[in-house]
């Protein structure tokens, strides 16, 4: 498979794509290349910097955040440095203070736009959000500074095991010409059938990519089918596998590696956040600490200690269309206080505990990724909350919590829509409660399956 010259991606098409774009991607990327390397204490003046810049935004345009930094007692306008002390002086806020009060907490006429996006809804409380150009080209540089820790540059051929209606279901011929001609190739990781998978290995070995990105397990799934298959892959250029969208397990991270001799480095972020962290070839989960404020609270909302578990609790700094500020993600994590091993100034997250998802299994025996129900689900305007179970291969079950805007015709299309993605021969059950209950670890799962994956996959 014929790819465009790097140098021609990297250098020409991918900034002038970002130019029209109106993101300033590659100068936010000069800045990281030069900032990760500053100390931490003048990486966190630089976090309290660009702090006192999005909370001035923040009272101009939004009146919600504008209440709470009045009642705060904090003036951003000041002659003087803002403390992490001060941003504790806010309340947090949470996915619910982010729907109900959006009309309160968005900048239409930030520069650049407002754009409109929703949350995977893998929390089972799908959330509609905007995004500026800033946050965008915030997360781009992002991963292309973590991409350039393991050699792999700005136009090098890239594998995206993904998948999302937009991206996918309703690709256009303008998006796919644009993913050629920046060198990605995106294979669909809600169908990953026995077919599907042997075609994504023959796609993947003629690519030669120098990374591969997508979900942590539906990578493990393709790496276990390679493993069976007695045959070993051929992609001499490949420099990182980069995993994302849930945890990664040392099982899985084995596989991985073994199949595709590589080093293993996982992404920690989520869509209303960004991109948060990913991990350096050291083994460190890195923050992106320029981008990102973390905070670590206990159940009681005050700071834990380097090193104990808490929630993770984000200031965006880059989200000026619609700032998230002390944002409770309901990830558990844990926050060092050491120096990364590479001299970079970057905070150390010690360990993520994130929420996984499974995979289900179509009629015909096709395993597809949860989020491709997730999906469905969370544009749905009547679900305020759900969690999908598959009870067997032609039977599934959506428990769901109703709010103001549900009526029937979100009953038929839920049926509908489940039927296309899984087969017109299952039954859908739907139970409607009040309160989504929790697993006997009293975790929350959101897509759970009982239909054992397929022997030899």
């Amino acid at each position: 498979m014929n790819i465009i010259p790097p140098w021609l991606a990297g250098k020409i098409i991918y900034p002038l794509h970002e130019k029209l774009m109106h993101r300033p991607t590659f100068s936010y990327l000069k800045e990281l290349n030069q900032s990760q390397y500053l100390s931490r204490e003048e990486i966190e003046a630089l976090q309290f910097k660009k702090l006192k810049n999005l909370l001035s935004l923040a009272q101009k345009h939004c009146p919600w955040h504008a209440q709470h930094i009045l009642s705060a007692g904090i003036d951003p306008s000041a002659n003087t440095s803002l403390t992490l002390s001060d941003l504790q002086k806010l309340p947090t806020m949470d996915k619910t203070d982010a729907l109900n009060h959006r009309d309160q907490l968005v900048w239409m006429d930030v520069p650049g736009g407002a754009f409109k996006y929703n949350t995977g809804g893998s929390s089972g409380q799908p959330l509609i959000f905007y995004y500026g150009r800033w946050r965008q080209a915030s997360d781009a540089a992002g991963r292309i500074r973590a991409r350039q820790w393991f050699g792999v540059e700005v136009g090098d051929p890239e594998v995206y095991l993904w998948g999302a209606p937009v991206e996918l279901n309703k690709t256009d011929n303008i998006k796919s010409i644009r993913d050629r001609l920046l060198n990605q190739l995106v294979l669909n990781a809600f169908e990953m059938s026995q077919e599907n998978m042997l075609r994504y290995v023959k796609a993947i070995s003629s690519f030669n990519p120098k990374c591969i990105y997508g979900y942590a397990s539906s990578i493990a799934l393709l790496a276990s089918h390679i493993q069976n298959s007695g045959k070993k892959i051929n992609i001499p250029r490949l420099r990182v596998v980069c995993t994302t969208g849930e945890p990664l397990y040392p099982e899985q991270r084995s596989l991985i590696q073994e199949v595709f001799g590589v080093p293993v480095a996982n992404e920690f972020g989520s869509r209303d956040i960004g991109f948060t962290a990913h991990e350096s070839p050291n083994g460190e989960m890195l923050l992106m600490s320029e981008s990102i404020i973390m905070e670590v609270l206990d159940t009681y909302g005050q700071p834990v200690a380097p090193g104990q578990s808490g929630e993770a609790v984000l200031t965006g700094l880059c989200s000026d269309a619609q700032p998230f500020i002390r944002y409770r993600t309901g990830d558990i994590v844990k926050l060092s206080d050491k120096i990364a091993s590479d001299g970079k100034g970057l905070h150390v997250i010690e360990e993520v505990s994130g929420r996984s998802t499974d995979f289900v299994v179509k009629y015909d025996g096709t395993i597809m990724h949860a989020l491709a129900i997730i999906y469905i689900l969370r544009a749905i305007e009547g679900l305020a909350e759900f969690k999908f179970i598959q009870h067997s291969i032609d039977s599934v079950e959506v428990i769901y919590v109703a709010n103001s805007k549900w009526d029937n015709k979100a009953h038929t299309q839920i049926e509908s829509e489940l039927k296309k993605r899984l087969g017109d021969k299952i039954k859908v059950i739907m139970t409607q409660v009040e309160k989504i209950p929790v697993e006997a670890s009293g975790k929350y799962r959101y897509v759970v399956s009982h239909v054992p994956l397929p022997e030899n996959v």
